[in-house]
């Protein structure tokens, strides 16, 4: 089963369409152990109300691909959700690959990658090795930060058309061509959202990032078309973890 199929029927058993990022504070490479505990206490109290958990360089550097992490990552699917790594691969075609193999082989369902990089000898052995899994993709289409938009908001000519356009509706025609499984765009710019989803119609997913901390508001970016919202440090940072994913996605689904 394709994972964007998987990812819609999880969110629909679990009424979530929050994907917990498990972004924690730095922690002294001493306290690794701490960091790992807050890590699996973190999924137990919020897993009822959450269809997927993002893990990123936050718990892969201090914690290890092969010991922490995949003992996270475990747990993840000893939940019922699915394990999104948050890597942005963006290098040549064989480290690419290689990266891919290894958080792949630590159980991770999806790897998000970076679209500029390019396809021939980029990010095209990423897809094959993950489509041969049933593993999924998702691009960056534009960030959450307000330096996104240096890059992702740059005007260019597209090479097919002539035509000017924003570098994110580029992203968004490559992840149609390229049969990704969702794309990422920021809470924090709604109309981006708005006009990525216009390219994308129903065939892929948008992911947003930046609630909460970042100022992103899921009900604005929910109307302007997001799929799935990723809230990382409005929970985790909590007092009360599991009653704010709670109370999240008791309002995304009012809303």
């Amino acid at each position: 089963m394709a994972f964007k199929v998987k990812m819609a029927e999880t969110a629909i058993r679990r009424d979530s369409r929050i994907i917990l990022a498990l972004d924690f504070p730095f922690q002294t490479p001493e306290n690794r152990r701490e960091l790992l505990r807050k890590a699996l206490k973190v999924i137990e109290d919020t897993n009822p109300y959450v269809c997927a958990v993002k893990i990123n360089h936050h718990l892969t550097l201090p914690l290890g691909t092969f010991e922490g992490v995949r003992e996270i990552v475990e747990r993840i699917h000893n939940k019922g959700l699915l394990a999104i790594m948050d890597a942005k691969v963006n290098d040549i075609g064989n480290t690419n690959q290689i990266i891919a193999d290894y958080y792949l082989s630590a159980g991770f369902d999806c790897i998000i990658a970076n679209p500029f990089v390019g396809w021939e000898e980029g990010l095209k052995p990423l897809f094959e090795v993950t489509k041969k899994s049933n593993k999924g993709v998702i691009l960056l289409a534009y960030m959450s930060h307000k330096g996104a938009t240096e890059g992702y908001g740059q005007t260019i000519i597209d090479p097919e058309s002539g035509e000017k356009i924003p570098q994110y509706i580029s992203f968004a025609r490559k992840a149609l061509k390229w049969d990704a499984d969702g794309v990422v765009v920021g809470a924090t710019v709604p109309n981006k959202i708005a006009e990525i989803k216009n390219t994308l119609g129903k065939q892929i997913a948008i992911y947003s990032p930046g609630i909460g901390a970042q100022g992103g508001a899921a009900e604005t970016a929910l109307k302007a078309g997001t799929n799935y919202l990723i809230v990382g440090r409005e929970i985790v940072n909590a007092e009360n973890p599991g009653q704010a994913a709670k109370s999240l996605n008791e309002m995304i689904r009012g809303a």
